[in-house]
């Protein structure tokens, strides 16, 4: 069974840093996009970053939302069937703060680059347990 669960949120002073860590495991196919999604109170969803590969290949590509460029960098490594996804967070902003969430999508086979854009806009197929980033001022 397919599943993905997120760690690392924390409580950070504006301008830190902190790093949010995903692992997926249960995987059916070879390639998937797995991503982070935050909530901040009061506000609809968001895209934040997500990347591609494959069980079977070490190519990794990644995404990230317009506004995320910069500051945010995501990454991941695998062990046999395991598959962690880090994000690392800098110069966080009181704004950063939200509920994060890490999101996971199978694929039967590698997709274009708008698909996986398009994955960050509208959501993936399973959805880990959140972790609050709170950035104080």
């Amino acid at each position: 069974m397919f599943s993905c669960r997120a760690s690392g949120g924390g409580l950070v002073q504006a301008g830190g840093s902190l790093s949010l860590s995903c692992a997926a495991s249960g995987f059916t196919f070879d390639d998937y996009a797995i991503g982070w999604f935050r909530q901040a109170p009061g506000k609809e969803r968001e895209g934040v970053s997500c990347l591609s590969s494959s069980l079977s290949s070490s190519d990794t590509s990644t995404y990230y939302v317009n506004s995320m460029k910069g500051r945010f960098t995501i990454s991941s490594d695998r062990t046999k069937n395991t598959v962690t996804v880090s994000l690392q967070m800098n110069n966080l902003k009181p704004e950063d703060t939200a509920i994060y969430y890490c999101a996971a999508e199978e694929l039967m086979r590698p997709m274009p680059s708008t698909y996986y854009m398009d994955l960050l806009h509208y959501g993936m197929e399973y959805w880990g347990k959140g972790t609050q980033v709170t950035v104080s001022s």
